[in-house]
């Protein structure tokens, strides 16, 4: 059975700050590349070993590096998910976060490729956070009138 779909106004704004993260995991990837060609570390080894992070602070920034990205690929579904589901009802809204959280994940591998995984909120990368959690409020918000709106 065929359906129309009608996205809300400023829906535009939202594929702009989802294409956004693409461009941010495209310039982690490239650091971790630069930062693992810098510290000598061969694939497959995922990570530096402890004795080579002690034996060279290549190898302690490539760890970092390495970090920051692992840990934005663990959230990007969340994000995905919950920019989607807040842009149903409040694009504009969804967007600012998405783009927010993007910005964050810029500072927080900023801070964290220092070397020193202290740095990686102490340089701003905890906006990421709090644009996370709008997201989340916005989802539950706009899920909740999606089932309240189908009763």
């Amino acid at each position: 059975m065929p359906a129309t779909i009608t996205v809300p106004e400023g829906w535009a704004w939202v594929g702009a700050a989802l294409l956004s993260t693409q461009f941010l995991l495209l310039g982690q990837t490239t650091i971790v590349g630069r930062r693992r060609r810098a510290a000598g570390i061969q694939y497959p080894q995922l990570y530096a070993e402890k004795a080579q992070e002690e034996a060279s602070k290549e190898a302690k920034i490539f760890n970092c590096a390495q970090r920051a990205h692992q840990n934005t690929l663990e959230n990007i579904p969340v994000i995905y998910t919950s920019t989607l589901l807040t842009a149903v009802y409040y694009p504009t809204i969804a967007a600012a976060a998405c783009g927010t959280w993007v910005l964050g994940r810029i500072l927080y591998t900023r801070g964290y490729i220092t070397g020193d995984p202290a740095n990686r909120n102490a340089k701003g990368g905890f906006i990421g956070s709090i644009a996370q959690l709008a997201l989340l409020i916005g989802s539950v918000t706009g899920v909740y009138k999606m089932i309240q709106a189908s009763l």
